[in-house]
């Protein structure tokens, strides 16, 4: 009998580090597909037959006229009558996705942000009218690009001065998401949230 060799390919360190850093696409994926699903609003709405208003008298007699028999003039096929299988309101789109999942999601889309230079620290923001607030952007040169500007609270005078700039978007710590990171091109954090956002992560 011959003797197989098992040959043991050496991996590089390099090559792990890359593979162990690499940005996982499809967990990310999931969780914006999900996060899109339940924004998703149930509008389009069709009536099928026995919803349609009139058609309770049958058109003709059923036989000696020579046309074809019908009972309703709201089946699906007379115009004005009910739809087939058309869109119902009823129909739910919602997803659920554990909280480590979205959680891990979050970290990925935060930390590739990070990698690629787009997030920006500040110690603080003090913006109490729409003026200070645009004089701000334009210090971080942030006036032309899409931003989130992420608080720790709920403050409303910050909240009112970035409303009114097309480009800008407040958000709180607790409410950061995937969709709404992903979508803005750079993340502005102060000192205060990113304590918040340690402990955050840190849940089990």
């Amino acid at each position: 009998m011959k003797k197989t060799k098992t040959i043991k390919k050496k991996t590089d360190k390099k090559t792990e580090k890359a593979v162990n850093d690499s940005f996982n696409s499809n967990l990310v994926h999931q969780v914006i597909v999900s996060q899109i699903s339940n924004r998703r609003k149930s509008i389009a709405h069709t009536k099928d037959r026995s919803e349609v208003r009139g058609g309770g008298k049958k058109p003709w007699k059923q036989k000696g006229t020579g046309r074809a028999r019908h009972g309703s003039s709201r089946s699906p096929i007379w115009i004005g009558g009910g739809v087939t299988f058309g869109p119902r309101n009823e129909k739910n789109f919602k997803r659920t996705i554990p909280k480590n999942i979205r959680r891990k999601a979050l970290l990925e889309i935060l930390e590739e942000k990070k990698k690629s230079n787009n997030i920006i620290f500040v110690d603080k923001i003090e913006a109490l009218k729409t003026k200070q607030a645009s004089e701000f952007l334009k210090k971080n040169s942030l006036l032309s690009d899409k931003c989130l500007i992420v608080l720790k609270d709920m403050d409303k005078k910050t909240i009112l001065s970035f409303r009114n700039i097309p480009n800008a978007k407040t958000i709180q710590m607790k409410d950061l998401n995937c969709l709404d990171v992903l979508t803005a091109k750079k993340i502005v954090i102060t000192e205060e949230c990113l304590e918040e956002s340690k402990k955050m992560f840190n849940k089990k």
